[in-house]
């Protein structure tokens, strides 16, 4: 497989999907002139040398906030911002941005065993209570 310099720039910057990170991580162990491009583009980059997309790129100006995704995971975002969140996620493939999400998640399953927990510790409270009194 050929990958372009961005391609590569973003294996550097560890933001491919997992299985192109995967593939070029295999061909490097390999393919010498591949490992020689790679180098170059450290090169490059140590030189200070940037393009636009590579800045986009480093600043992750196309992810969403982790606010926004939170919204987007209560389904209280407008429908564009969605259907963007929802094509970062899963054509980009955004490491980032899905482990964001998964972090998300896991806060909000929390929450509710906590608050289960809770509501079940108050309803067992309360009906000691009460029938104590009768």
């Amino acid at each position: 497989m050929r990958f372009s310099d961005q391609q590569l720039q973003a294996y550097l910057d560890e933001s491919l999907p997992g299985e192109l990170m995967s593939e070029v991580e295999r061909l490097l162990r390999t393919d010498s002139k591949l490992r020689e491009r790679l180098v170059y583009l450290v090169g490059v980059r140590e030189a200070g040398v940037h393009g636009l997309g590579e800045i986009w790129r480093r600043n992750r100006l196309s992810c969403p906030s982790r606010q926004q995704l939170g919204s987007y995971l209560l389904g209280a975002i407008d429908d564009a911002k969605g259907q963007y969140i929802r094509f970062h996620l899963e054509n980009v493939g955004c490491r980032l941005c899905k482990a964001n999400v998964d972090d998300l998640q896991m806060q909000q399953t929390e929450q509710q065993s906590t608050a289960q927990t809770r509501r079940r510790k108050y309803f067992q409270t309360s009906a000691g209570y009460l029938n104590r009194q009768t």
